[in-house]
């Protein structure tokens, strides 16, 4: 039979990137490293407040202001600079190349629906090595919402020349899989960050306990 999915599409940070190094810089900069977690949620909670006001949240903007709102104004420009930064260089996780590597070899057209700049996430990929097995960056600056706004979704499936019914979004967020969910993409969820997806949320298609699992069962829809 057929396969339900033809084009598979990736949030990326925290997803497919590991934040973790941030928290050396911030350490290095006189900041607590559990600050990352908090400022990271801030930044998201901001820029979809952005969103649902009717403007365009500008990611370095954003994320230098939350950034700054979470460590109480303590923190100079130079020291954000420096955090920032860091986000061009950390890592993919374990389990990404394989999960990415299954759907090429499988003829899956791959993509990534993020936030920012599509060429800072382009090298933010190619320094993570997973460049080579992304047909196509979709982010927020292109789209002129956030995620999980419905436009988002559906200009991705637009981008990636394929219906949005067979379209899969992967993410470690279940608000994301929900907003994939409410226009009628499939998803995929696993548990890495979140433990469990919650009730509020519409259940994901496929989950799994790392990215290759969710592969594994979106290929065998």
């Amino acid at each position: 039979m057929p396969r339900r999915v033809d084009a598979v599409v990736f949030d990326v940070l925290e997803t497919l990137l590991d934040l973790e190094p941030i928290w050396t810089r911030l350490e290095e900069v006189g900041q607590p490293a559990a600050v990352l977690g908090p400022f990271f949620m801030r930044f998201q909670r901001d820029a979809m407040a952005l969103t649902l006001a009717g403007d365009v949240a500008d990611f370095k903007r954003t994320a230098r202001q939350s950034l700054r709102t979470e460590t109480k104004q303590t923190m100079s420009d130079d020291d954000i600079a420096y955090v920032l930064k860091g986000f061009a260089t950390v890592p993919a996780f374990p389990d990404a190349t394989p999960a990415l590597r299954k759907l090429s070899e499988a003829g899956i057209t791959t993509g990534c629906l993020t936030v920012g700049d599509p060429n800072n996430t382009r090298s933010f990929l190619v320094g993570a090595g997973l460049d080579s097995y992304v047909d196509h960056v979709v982010t927020s600056d292109a789209v002129g919402v956030w995620k999980p706004a419905p436009a988002a979704y559906y200009h991705t499936a637009k981008a990636l020349n394929c219906e949005i019914d067979r379209m899969a979004l992967v993410a470690v967020h279940a608000w994301d899989c929900h907003g994939a969910k409410k226009v009628g993409a499939l998803a995929g969820w696993f548990s890495r960050l979140e433990g469990g997806p919650g009730d509020v949320f519409l259940p994901a298609d496929v989950r799994g306990d790392d990215l290759v699992e969710v592969v594994d069962r979106l290929l065998a829809l």
